[in-house]
């Protein structure tokens, strides 16, 4: 029977880091990228330290591989408008960063960022995207491709291996339904839960290693006050949209009421009353009543 784990997104900023546990990250990353990644260390980024204020609801860690490769792992449970321009912002910060004084613009590492959101992003039906950079002819509809030598020099096949590479997961919009072992993967960041049937690589670890059961001291705490952190945003955001539902709701009342007004008044002018009088009645101004009549006559 499969038990509840830790999330996804706490491990990373505590368990996951560790050299010992690097064997759960690489099976989610094989999984999703298609290859046998190893991780060769995990570097500083933004927020891939452990924060006292856990209420940010968002946690990166960088890593690079055998590869030499950049990887961005980014976890954001509440909704942003403008992500789509964070993870910009993030891929052009990790290049730049990386690259040292002298070095040569062919010394620019590959950077891949993957961001697993809890929240509708865009428009679209499926639950997994990816995003290269491609370069189409406008006349021909050829697309441009690296020279011999330029494969030769820079070792590499195709020009969206230079540029960054964009995956995004929208975990709550997937069906519960593992088809294959990346959707396992899916399943897991979605529920916290390894069924016994799952064969995805890492998943057998991260059966062992995020056992909530094996928390002790600082982690239980930690992990408990980071639960409720999400629980608290989940009421705030709820909260807010309750106000703003029943504040459209009033809204729209008000001007229910000022519609039937104005339908009192024009049948008072049609009957022959004054603006005085019709004014008395419905609370209208003179000169909203006067432009009324103006309307009907």
């Amino acid at each position: 029977m499969s038990k509840k784990l830790i999330r996804f997104d706490w491990a990373i900023k505590r368990l996951l880091r560790n050299k010992a546990n690097f064997v759960v990250l690489e099976g989610f990353l094989s999984e999703l990228l298609f290859d046998n990644i190893k991780i060769e260390q995990i570097l500083e980024s933004e927020s891939n330290q452990d924060l006292a204020d856990d209420k940010y609801n968002r946690v990166d860690i960088l890593t690079q591989n055998s590869k030499n490769e950049l990887i961005i792992i980014e976890i954001q449970s509440t909704y942003e408008i403008d992500y789509f321009h964070r993870m910009a912002y993030g891929v052009s910060k990790s290049m730049s960063d990386n690259l040292k004084l002298g070095q040569k613009y062919s010394e620019i590492r590959k950077v891949i960022s993957i961001n697993i959101v809890y929240f509708d992003l865009g428009q679209g039906e499926d639950y997994i995207y990816k995003g290269i950079t491609d370069f189409k002819g406008l006349h021909q509809n050829d697309l441009l491709t690296l020279s011999d030598k330029q494969k030769q020099t820079f070792l590499k096949e195709n020009i969206s291996d230079i540029f960054p590479e964009y995956y995004l997961l929208k975990v709550n919009q997937f069906n519960d339904i593992a088809k294959d072992t990346l959707d396992e993967w899916i399943y897991f960041l979605k529920n916290s839960e390894v069924k016994d049937n799952f064969n995805a690589k890492g998943l057998k670890e991260a059966n062992e290693v995020l056992d909530i059961m094996r928390l002790q001291g600082d982690d239980r705490y930690g992990y408990n006050r980071y639960l409720d952190s999400l629980h608290l945003k989940a009421s705030e955001l709820f909260s807010l949209q309750t106000e703003e539902e029943f504040r459209i709701r009033e809204e729209g009342k008000s001007e229910g009421k000022i519609e039937e007004k104005i339908n009192i008044a024009k049948n008072l002018i049609k009957k022959g009353f004054d603006n005085q009088n019709i004014s008395e009645i419905t609370n209208l101004d003179v000169e909203s009543i006067e432009n009324l009549r103006r309307e009907i006559e």
